[in-house]
């Protein structure tokens, strides 16, 4: 394991107790606060009262909305036509075709869930998988090379963010280096989310019209437009292999009708200008976002948001869920992952975002979710939380204090297993690192996480691929 760690990783008492940086910060607020003071905070629409923001699109009209939206399904959706698979046993991917960057290879279903490999222009990627998050291009106390070469940690993919690679240090500087494969020394597969996400994170910050969306940054108070064509544009000079449509989000919980399905018709118009923006169509794969709240009703904005999509179908390689895991209820949450999974193509894959709580894995890969992504495993690793089959422990308390027993047992990660003993460190270890902000801390509980994530999703693979996923 490598000793080194990221500048922008963990955050030490000493950096926060220098006068000059908090002197920093007090004008970075202010100037954030001055611009603030400028424009409104929030413009979510030049014409907010114009009722063609309202109204059905015309795309639609036809539609008969009396019945639920679905199109290329097949057994469990729909009896006696099983999709078709190809054995795991000896299996190497083929080549994929000239200009078509992405195939996906069944392997087995199991009720819902699938087993599949994803096959990307860096790699194939097994699925059910879990995505680290490196938004800014880097994965938080852990390196690209030990993501490669330690088996309980490679997937594969891991994703990164258009907004903050956008603003720092600029998608101009990453095509220079030749893409951020590069760039962050990365010859895995890549996905980028479009910056939609920050819509709702700053969102005091963000004005959204019809144009796009301006930020104002929440350290410098810099403003930035991002358009589908910008988002597009970032993206490609990024040079993922994977990126996302540019969508209209709006947080989960939410008590705007009207808001929503002006964001829900939005989403559509601006999928168009991203199609229409996309310069790499035969290197990167463009995958939209249903939208639609919470509204699962026959005919609602989900209905209304897949029907669009159906649609555009014949350009679209792969989907993604988005606008959840913002508070809403699970009754809620699981609903509308189960309507989209319902209604999405088997032949391709299901990408639900922002989602990386263990249980929330294990359940949506039994409605048919294939990718997920979360910060929650690195992010609550840096706090000293862990996670172990039955929940959490925060190694931080002063209960492990004197615990000699590693985070878990069976463990592979560094920190359970790859000391001189065979045993890695010892929960009152990590703690008194823990205790004294020690930067091994975060790199031993963010190895762990990983790898709790990866073995997760490795035997919820093996369970549909052995027919046993229902007793997993």
């Amino acid at each position: 394991m490598s000793a080194q760690i990221d500048e922008d990783n963990v955050k030490y008492n000493s950096e926060t107790n220098n006068e000059e940086q908090k002197a920093k910060r007090r004008r970075l607020k202010q100037t954030s606060r001055d611009d603030e003071k400028e424009s409104p905070s929030i413009l979510l629409n030049t014409a907010t009262d114009d009722e063609s923001y309202l109204k059905l699109p015309d795309e639609l009209k036809g539609v008969d909305f009396t019945k639920r939206i679905s199109w290329g399904k097949y057994s469990p959706y729909v009896s006696q036509l099983p999709i078709p698979t190809i054995s795991s046993k000896g299996y190497e991917p083929e080549p994929l075709d000239k200009n078509v960057p992405l195939r996906l290879d069944v392997h087995n279903v199991c009720g819902r869930a699938r087993a599949c490999t994803l096959v990307l222009p860096h790699g194939p990627v097994r699925t059910p998988v879990y995505m680290p998050v490196g938004t800014k291009g880097t994965v938080k106390g852990i390196s690209t090379k030990e993501l490669m070469e330690e088996a309980n940690l490679n997937h594969g993919i891991i994703l990164a963010n258009t907004y903050h690679l956008a603003s720092a240090p600029g998608t101009e500087l990453i095509a220079e280096m030749n893409g951020l494969h590069d760039f962050m020394n990365w010859p895995r597969n890549i996905l980028t989310d479009s910056g939609g996400f920050q819509m709702v994170s700053l969102l005091k910050l963000a004005e959204i019209t019809e144009e796009g969306v301006t930020f104002a940054h929440p350290e410098t108070g810099k403003r930035m437009l991002l358009k589908p064509e910008d988002s597009i544009a970032h993206q490609n000079r990024i040079g993922a292999d994977i990126i996302m449509a540019l969508d209209d989000v709006v947080s989960s919980v939410t008590d705007d009708s009207k808001r929503f399905k002006i964001a829900t018709y939005r989403t559509l118009r601006w999928l168009d200008r991203c199609y229409e923006a996309h310069a790499n169509p035969t290197t990167q794969n463009l995958f939209p976002i249903v939208q639609g709240g919470l509204d699962t009703s026959v005919g609602g904005l989900r209905e209304q948001c897949l029907a669009g999509f159906r649609n555009r179908d014949e350009k679209v390689r792969g989907y993604a869920i988005g606008g959840l895991a913002g508070g809403e209820s699970k009754d809620d949450f699981w609903r509308v992952v189960d309507q989209c999974c319902r209604a999405l193509p088997d032949n391709k894959p299901r990408y639900l975002m922002g989602v990386g709580y263990p249980l929330d894995l294990v359940v949506c890969t039994a409605l048919g979710v294939d990718m997920y992504d979360c910060v929650y495993p690195t992010r609550t690793a840096r706090f000293g939380v862990a996670l172990v089959p039955g929940g959490t422990l925060r190694l931080k308390s002063n209960e492990f204090a004197s615990d000699s027993s590693p985070i878990q047992d069976g463990c592979p990660c560094c920190a359970c297993s790859n000391g001189p003993s065979g045993l890695g460190y010892s929960r009152a270890r990590i703690n008194e690192l823990l205790q004294r902000n020690v930067p091994l801390a975060a790199q031993l509980m963010t190895h762990h996480n990983l790898t709790y994530m990866m073995s997760l999703t490795t035997q919820m693979r093996n369970a549909i691929i052995e027919n046993k996923y229902p007793q997993f």
